[in-house]
């Protein structure tokens, strides 16, 4: 019997050390570069993993705020300051940073985003996911916890959103001092208040070598 299983054991990590080795193999013909896309094997074993690394009482939450109206547009609010960048106003990940992260921020309209629970996305959202350009939002407060389960009433939200909807967002993401600076002069001329606005800077435009 002991023998037995002292056999079990090398095979078994026989095979681990041939799946490390295989890995390692992998991972170098692949080099350290972003810029390819995951697999589909690659994508399916990732979702795998997250899904069984979150606990299960997590998964089983259920969102304590109630689905209204203005908690969706706080949600909507919140999603343009902090998440647009890499998601996208309407959540597709088609943006100049997501496009550069590895693995893609996913299509946060589609089933496997929608699937989830919402104590799934609830845990996503304040605690991050590892080796992924997702962070961790969550700073342990009622308030934010607030926030982030708005976010995830506005993610259910993502798949009928509308085209005025994300002309608002527009108006909420980001922008550089400078912008809003002209974005409000041009609201004081067009109201009368003021002189016509300067001209915008030219944008700076971020070149690598001869591209």
């Amino acid at each position: 019997m002991l023998v037995r299983l002292v056999k079990l054991v090398v095979v078994l990590l026989a095979a681990v050390g041939l799946v490390s080795v295989a890995g390692a193999i992998w991972f170098a013909s692949g080099g350290i570069s972003a810029r390819p896309s995951p697999s589909a094997f690659e994508t399916a074993v990732a979702r795998s993993l997250r899904s069984s690394a979150i606990p299960r009482d997590a998964r089983r939450r259920s969102n304590p705020l109630a689905r209204t109206d203005a908690v969706v547009r706080e949600g909507m609010a919140h999603f343009a300051d902090h998440c647009a960048v890499c998601h996208g106003n309407n959540g597709s990940g088609d943006t100049t940073f997501g496009s550069g992260l590895y693995p893609r921020p996913p299509d946060l309209r589609l089933e496997a985003t929608q699937e989830l629970t919402d104590g799934e996305l609830f845990y996503i959202i304040e605690n991050g996911v590892k080796l992924t350009g997702m962070p961790a939002f969550g700073d342990g407060t009622d308030e934010g916890a607030h926030g982030t389960w708005g976010l995830v009433h506005f993610i259910r939200h993502l798949p009928k959103i509308s085209e005025e909807e994300l002309r608002e967002m527009e108006m909420l993401n980001p922008r550089p001092p400078e912008e809003w600076r002209q974005m409000e002069e041009e609201r004081k001329f067009l109201e009368g208040e003021g002189e016509a606005p300067k001209p915008a800077p030219k944008p700076h435009i971020h070149k690598h070598g001869d591209r």
